[in-house]
């Protein structure tokens, strides 16, 4: 599928790396685990929403806007990058931020630290369960009567154009395949605004690739986030005009890795983070891939995959998340709120 026609602002010049986890494959005793470092991507630390940036932003460059909104939880990677992106632009950037799970702390580190290094515009915060996308509305129409012009970026970039983003990588993904002469059976990746994981599907089922997918889930249940990421792809669908119906079985994810909740990690979420790093020296961060990398190490353990099996995982990055989270990862405190 060419996605050409569509505008894009490209943010990263490069194909992020494919590399064996060697270390973590052998320690599991199977199968061979590949790592594909999307925490590696453009923008200010990396990560997934990237991907997604590039064709919203486009969007909104081509709807003449001159700030972006939008929303995550306190310590939203997502904010991060859509801000980091309306700063190479010369955009103005507003942020709304939920509290999911995790009080807003002013003096935190991490995403919030680059909140204010970016000099976001504005910074709203409100309680968990808030319609935040009245919320957005409500901030884009004060920006209109100032005589501005914002842009909403779906939460996560979760919607059909942002998924285009993560089509383009299952592309990257085959193409490096094919240099790497190595053909993976299986990709696991976080599923959470489910437009990684929508876009994956859409792609890998557009090539005809013979390749499982697995969603693991940081938030909803089963039911509600393969829905989501459904509807996903049917907007997709819809605008790239595709005349192959992509079925409704090719979503798959497992949803009892969640733990206590969303951006609270669990047991096995801090010991796949150690373990990763203390096996290869790559960082998860505890909201969504130590979530995920706890997700694969079960269904490893479980049986889900054969010894035989190469297995991609994606980072899908949240590096600077880590270091508010210090203590919890270090076991050195008890409430991970």
């Amino acid at each position: 599928m060419n996605l050409q026609e569509f505008p894009r602002q490209i943010y990263t010049e490069f194909k992020t790396p494919i590399q064996p986890l060697c270390h973590l494959s052998k320690r599991l005793g199977g199968p061979n685990i590949y790592v594909k470092r999307d925490d590696l991507l453009g923008l200010t630390g990396g990560g997934n929403k990237t991907r997604k940036l590039e064709f919203l932003v486009a969007d909104a460059l081509k709807q003449g806007a001159d700030t972006l909104i939008t929303t995550g939880a306190v310590q939203s990677n997502h904010c991060r990058l859509t801000l980091a992106a309306a700063v190479k632009e010369g955009l103005r950037c507003r942020l709304l931020l939920e509290e999911r799970n995790r009080k807003y702390n002013p003096n935190a580190n991490g995403n919030h630290f680059l909140f204010e290094l970016m000099d976001v515009e504005q910074l709203k915060v409100v309680p968990d369960g808030t319609d935040v996308v009245k919320e957005m509305e409500a901030m884009k129409q004060e920006l209109e009567l100032e005589g501005r012009n914002g842009y909403i970026v779906a939460e996560g970039g979760g919607n059909d154009i942002g998924a285009m983003g993560y089509m383009n990588c299952s592309y990257e993904i085959l193409e490096q395949s094919d240099e790497m002469d190595l053909k993976f059976d299986h990709i696991v990746t976080a599923s959470g605004s489910g437009g990684t994981h929508a876009g994956l599907v859409a792609g890998i089922h557009t090539s005809k690739a013979d390749v499982s997918i697995t969603g693991i889930n940081v938030r909803r249940s089963k039911l509600q986030q393969e829905e989501k990421v459904y509807g996903i792809i049917k907007n997709l669908s819809n605008r790239l005009i595709l005349q192959d119906i992509i079925p409704r079985k090719t979503v798959q994810c497992f949803d009892d890795y969640i733990g206590p909740g969303y951006a609270l990690p669990s047991e096995e979420t801090i010991n796949a983070i150690q373990l990763l790093a203390q096996t290869e020296g790559i960082l998860l961060d505890p909201v969504y891939t130590g979530k995920v990398m706890a997700g694969l190490i079960g269904l490893v353990k479980k049986g889900y995959f054969s010894k035989e099996d190469k297995v991609l995982f994606i980072h899908t990055g949240g590096t600077p998340a880590i270091y508010e989270y210090a203590s919890t990862i270090l076991n050195k405190e008890n409430n991970p709120k």
